[in-house]
């Protein structure tokens, strides 16, 4: 009998251990959505939150994708409408339709998206480096996260809130 609680407790001990850093698989947490046809990814990190579309003032000399201000719970921010972004033509608001407000550092604005998807986890071995072909100055792209079946766009964070107007 004591010998069967030592080999219990050795196993229980040999759980405990912590794995090394070789053996553990960083994962990154992404929260999905649609712009046009193409489904595309940001870190839920990025995400301040995401709301359904309130009213916004439009805002002289600015370029077309920039769809005005509005107004959340006291702060003022830009509001970008990706489908323009990405070079894409707008379309009418439905009820799928939401802006997301990403945050990185002290940079806030509200993206207009097409629809949620869903929230995911690819690990970091699964993410592929932005294509080569893209122009480093106009490449919102971080990454493309494979998943089984379906390749999703990750963005970066910081490529979006730079601000060119």
């Amino acid at each position: 009998m004591n010998n069967q609680i030592e080999q219990v407790l050795k196993k229980q001990q040999e759980q405990q251990k912590s794995p090394s850093e070789g053996e553990i698989e960083q994962v990154v947490q992404l929260v999905g959505f649609m712009v046009g046809e193409e489904e595309f990814a940001v870190p839920i990190l990025g995400i301040q939150e995401i709301i359904k579309p309130i009213e916004y003032t439009r805002t002289p000399k600015t370029p077309p994708y920039v769809l005005g201000v509005f107004n959340l719970r006291g702060s003022v921010l830009p509001l970008i409408d990706l489908r323009m972004k990405f070079g894409l033509s707008r379309s009418k608001e439905n009820e799928d339709t939401r802006y997301m407000v990403i945050k990185h550092n002290d940079e806030v604005a509200g993206f207009v998206i097409d629809r949620l998807t869903q929230a995911t986890r690819i690990k970091e071995s699964a993410i592929d480096p932005a294509p080569e072909t893209l122009d480093d100055e106009h490449n919102f792209i971080y990454g493309v996260g494979k998943q089984k079946d379906k390749l999703i766009s990750i963005l970066n964070v910081e490529a979006l809130l730079k601000r060119d107007f």
